[in-house]
């Protein structure tokens, strides 16, 4: 089965608290506060919601925030107060130069092959406009070097057992891993996935190869630089110019 789909919903919502959620939408507002641009903004890979649902509802991307997800489940079961398309990174369902922003968080766009990855960075920057801002989350490849390996296993509230191991290649900055969900019901959802982590220089290489280029760079959901303890890696980038 697909990773990114029941499993991974049903996995990872018991970890996102509202608190953690809040944050996050706090940090995007203030990323996208002061956008003069006209259109929409899009939530790439949004899941069930949780970030496009409060920013479309309020503060300074209210009516403006459209998501889009390629997983039936995940948008059957997203939250009321936004609009979604169902689409592909790939080939992404928005017009050229029709979006005034876009947002990616957790590494969805990294979750392919390396050609993959220019052709979603090529797609984004075909539909946005000039001026247009894309703020992208991932976490340090550092932080994975220190533990490249990793064994998980918890008990979730509904009482389903979550199984995870993983192992990260310094050498491709490549995590692979695979995960085990067994319900309550008896029934089990698995499924592996590969995720690439890049060094801050190997990301604004790629952004400038597909028509980006960061505008700035922050290690943490406060706006603080990103450093060798910081937590997470997020760019804000724009088209090229010329």
């Amino acid at each position: 089965m697909s990773f990114f789909g029941e499993l991974y919903l049903r996995s990872t919502q018991p970890f996102l608290s509202p608190e953690i959620t809040a944050r996050e939408v706090a940090y995007l507002e203030r990323c996208f506060t002061g956008l003069a641009l006209p259109g929409p903004v899009v939530d790439l890979g949004c899941g069930h919601g949780r970030h496009a649902a409060p920013l479309n509802t309020s503060g300074a991307l209210a009516g403006r925030v459209v998501g889009m997800e390629l997983d039936t489940y995940s948008l059957s079961h997203r939250a009321p107060g936004f609009p979604a398309v169902q689409g592909d990174l790939r080939a992404l369902p928005f017009q050229s130069g029709s979006l005034a922003g876009a947002y990616a968080w957790y590494s969805t766009l990294f979750a392919f092959s390396e050609m993959e990855h220019r052709v979603i960075l090529r797609e984004v920057a075909r539909c946005l406009r000039p001026g247009a801002l894309l703020v992208l989350h991932t976490v340090p490849c550092e932080r994975l070097s220190e533990q490249p390996d990793a064994v998980f296993q918890r008990t979730l509230p509904d009482g389903s057992l979550l199984e995870e191991e993983s192992h990260y290649d310094p050498d491709t900055g490549t995590d692979h891993g695979r995960r085990r969900l067994t319900l309550p019901d008896g029934r089990v959802l698995s499924g592996v996935y590969t995720i690439r982590y890049y060094p801050l220089a190997e990301l604004a290489q790629l952004l400038e190869s597909t028509g980006l280029a960061a505008k700035w760079v922050h290690g943490g959901l406060e706006g603080e630089p990103l450093s060798s303890t910081a937590t997470d890696l997020i760019v804000g980038a724009e088209l090229r110019h010329g």
